[in-house]
């Protein structure tokens, strides 16, 4: 895909009369096997390339994805997958090492909290998050970022203002994760209210994106396409598997219905959410795991035509 891009940009330029390597782009690495393929992606668009940025969303559903179909698999409750540990940690370290021994920028992550208007502690909360995020990046070895939100722009700056220098190019991390850190599981809770909250934001975001919108603020988080995959990917490999919960039960089928439908029985004033609703659900209980929660999501659209 990447050399498909060069070809893009190398064939723009000389249509237009541009010099090879005008045109610039920075790479997104948000999949698992993208992760393995780093230094190809480099290669591939060695005159336009400025760097690799980490895509942690849908890094999160990839792994899932890929990996999920196995019980030895099981992840943990999504808010316990943080940066910091296991494959992500991995992930942002590995990301940085090839693209500074290539002379490329790694660029850190979007933190998904976003500001709280009406609660002044939620919002400091959600400022200290964003702010250690930050930090850890360029501790780290990052060269620069990315927010959910323009308020959260000062906050990111403030934290890349110890970068001695524009970037930090000469810095590799002192260890270089493996295959085996790149794999690892994150350890965390499992819960019913994990379960409960996967159920409200990937049916309240689907019943958003059929109605138009992208990107919608959630229990004061900013949710995508991607968090809403992360959502239904838990959800299904959870009840594949009969997940056990850290209440002692597990997730059966009879649990996630009741669960389901208390959950979106709250939501029923939202617009579309009974379409949402049907759709998720059944994407979740699938015997197959549908590649993208969109393609489906595209037919009703269509189907309204």
């Amino acid at each position: 895909e990447a050399a498909l891009w060069r070809d893009v940009f190398e064939f723009a330029e000389e249509w237009l009369g541009f010099d090879r390597g005008t045109i610039k782009a920075t790479v997104l690495i948000e999949t698992l096997p993208a992760a393995f393929e780093m230094d190809e992606i480099l290669h591939a668009l060695r005159d336009h390339i400025v760097g690799l940025n980490c895509g942690r969303w849908d890094y999160i559903f990839s792994y899932i994805k890929r990996l999920g179909r196995s019980p030895n698999r099981l992840t943990p409750d999504r808010s316990a997958m943080t940066m910091d540990r296991a494959f992500l940690a991995a992930y942002s370290l590995r990301l940085i090492a090839t693209c500074h021994r290539r002379g490329a920028h790694a660029m850190g992550g979007m933190a998904a909290f976003i500001p709280v208007k009406s609660d002044e502690a939620a919002n400091a909360a959600a400022t200290d998050k964003v702010r250690a995020d930050k930090l850890r990046e360029v501790t780290n070895g990052h060269d620069g970022t990315w927010v959910a939100h323009p308020a959260l722009v000062p906050v990111a700056m403030e934290a890349f203002e110890a970068m001695a220098g524009p970037n930090q190019l000469a810095k590799v991390p002192q260890h270089v994760p493996g295959r085996v850190d790149m794999l690892e599981l994150h350890t965390g809770p499992r819960t019913e209210a994990g379960a409960r909250e996967n159920i409200r934001v990937g049916v309240q975001y689907l019943a958003a994106w059929l109605s138009g919108k992208g990107a919608v603020p959630l229990y004061n988080l900013m949710e995508d396409a991607a968090t809403a995959e992360i959502c239904r990917a838990q959800l299904w490999q959870w009840l594949r598997f009969e997940a056990p919960l850290d209440n002692g039960t597990r997730l059966t089928g009879e649990l996630f219905d009741r669960l389901f439908d208390t959950e979106v029985h709250i939501l029923a004033d939202i617009p579309k959410i009974d379409e949402a609703a049907a759709l998720f659900r059944q994407m979740v209980t699938a015997a197959e795991f549908e590649e993208f929660l969109t393609l489906p999501a595209y037919d009703l659209l269509l189907n309204e035509l």
